[in-house]
């Protein structure tokens, strides 16, 4: 068998996609009964697609927002997903499924070299930072720290498409973050992970740390497409992702008061 490597492109199957689009779709359309607003506003060619993350390692907004992605753009474009380090490099043979589907190990350099091919990705820069949040936290938008996408899109002249998922938060209800235990563990250190949540969660009852995936309650989950926003390459990295966030948050502040 060869050798894994997690920063290839070519390893996405468009033909697996395509078989697997109507299966992903129905899960989407008759068990969280989503629903996709601005469509108009996907991007065609290359394109940052950056959204919020919900629900942990098989969080249901990853489903959803990728098979929206595929039925817009259609199976055969080159839309990746962009996957967090230890995943990509330790599970193996998780990473190597999930790359048929796109993934790439996520790194400023795959990045760039994902857009300068004519390709677009998705990346969830607030990582287990907020799909980790306690549940009480879940209506809240969280980027962390990291200007790495605005600055791959500042440097290929690359337009950002924010998407808003509403409700995924809700497929488990993670009532301790375990930053403590991280940290004891040293878990940023050697997996790049920050959080050790405590989740009841489907079908386990009690579903313990960041790499056990669960199944996802059925609750609605709405997706919002955000107008495509041009970064200035003068503009600091750190103000402009404040202001996607802000937009993200005021979004999802928009789709959550509808709900009540």
């Amino acid at each position: 068998m060869q050798s894994f490597d997690p920063n290839r492109l070519d390893a996405r199957d468009a033909k697996l996609v395509t078989r697997l689009l109507p299966i992903a779709r129905a899960f989407s359309r008759r068990y969280l009964r989503l629903a996709v607003e601005g469509r108009e506003n996907i991007v065609r060619g290359p394109a940052v697609f950056v959204s919020n993350h919900n629900g942990g390692i098989a969080g249901p907004d990853l489903a959803c927002t990728l098979s929206m992605l595929w039925q817009e753009l259609g199976p055969d474009a080159p839309v990746y997903a962009l996957a967090h380090d230890f995943v990509m490099r330790q599970l193996t043979p998780l990473g190597r499924a999930l790359q048929h589907l796109g993934a790439v190990r996520a790194s400023p350099e795959n990045a760039a070299r994902i857009l300068e091919s004519g390709g677009s990705f998705l990346v969830y820069p607030g990582r287990d930072l907020e799909a980790y949040r306690h549940s009480r936290r879940r209506n809240e938008i969280v980027l962390g720290a990291r200007n790495g996408f605005v600055s791959v899109a500042q440097s290929t002249r690359t337009p950002i498409v924010p998407i808003v998922a509403f409700g995924a938060h809700r497929s488990a209800y993670i009532f301790h973050e375990g930053r403590a235990l991280a940290s004891a563990l040293a878990m940023k250190r050697w997996a790049r992970v920050e959080r050790f949540p405590l989740a009841l969660a489907l079908p386990w009852g009690l579903a313990l740390g960041p790499w056990l995936p669960y199944a996802p309650l059925p609750f609605r989950v709405r997706i919002r497409v955000l107008p495509p926003e041009r970064i200035d390459s003068r503009e600091n990295p750190m103000v402009a992702r404040e202001r996607i966030r802000g937009r993200m948050q005021a979004a999802l502040d928009e789709m959550r008061g509808l709900e009540t």
